[in-house]
């Protein structure tokens, strides 16, 4: 089964933990940094739409993009009611195509580990830098390779009143690919039915994110740590990004 056509029934009960107003918060805080007006912003690999309700909350014109048409149409009902309603396309990221230029792009929740082939990904940051407006910003987080090697053989569980999910995390260092293999029980009504996805994520390193970055044009390039505004520390699990494109 492809990933997420399953899952993406139960994704937001399963991410609770998530705190995408936190997330939001720490988005703007770098929209501010820019010192220049963002409005249009893109959501790229929006997912069921949690971080893009966000955003559109907060007054953002969003443009939500995923690759999964099942979490699309999850984001699509959940934004429904908004006051601006984002606009939502299906695209890969690496197929990435717009009618208007953005003042800003975020990429969330690990989702450029996703891409598992290199130059898929270079392609991909070429797209985000061809649709930002000059002077636009690129904001995006990987998970590290030390948190990906460290998935392999572990266990983890993931549960509610209606859902029950057990991953199992293997790492391939010839492949540099951590493979997650989720089984998914999910209660419909008296009964449970039950489903099985895989998700991989490809370990970049953060100087192979970096020259990608380079490559695509991008300047001013700065990495955090994980919702910080600091500098990434040794060992840290998750890395920030933020690139602007040059005026």
């Amino acid at each position: 089964m492809a990933s997420y056509e399953f899952l993406a029934g139960s994704y937001d009960a399963l991410t609770t933990d998530v705190g995408y107003d936190r997330w939001a918060d720490y988005i703007e805080g770098h929209f501010v940094r820019l010192k220049r007006p963002v409005h249009r912003v893109l959501d790229l690999c929006c997912g069921t739409g949690s971080l893009t309700w966000e955003l559109a909350y907060r007054d953002y014109a969003v443009t939500g993009v995923d690759l999964s048409e099942d979490m699309l149409s999850i984001a699509e009902e959940k934004c429904r009611d908004l006051p601006h309603r984002p606009r939502f396309f299906c695209q890969a990221m690496e197929r990435l195509r717009l009618p208007e230029r953005m003042d800003a792009c975020v990429c969330c929740l690990d989702s450029v580990n996703y891409v598992l082939k290199p130059q898929k990904l270079r392609e991909a940051f070429r797209r985000v830098y061809d649709v930002l407006e000059p002077g636009g910003l690129f904001l995006f987080d990987a998970d590290t390779p030390e948190k990906l090697e460290s998935m392999d053989g572990q266990v983890f569980l993931d549960e509610d009143e209606d859902t029950f999910c057990v991953w199992r995390g293997e790492y391939s260092p010839r492949r540099r690919v951590c493979s997650f293999w989720m089984d998914i029980f999910r209660r419909e009504g008296n009964a449970w039915d039950r489903g099985g996805e895989l998700h991989e994520e490809y370990a970049y390193t953060m100087e192979e994110l970096e020259e990608y970055l380079r490559e695509a044009g991008f300047g001013r390039i700065k990495q955090y740590g994980e919702l910080k505004r600091r500098p990434p520390r040794k060992g840290e699990q998750r890395v920030f990004f933020t690139a602007v494109k040059g005026e």
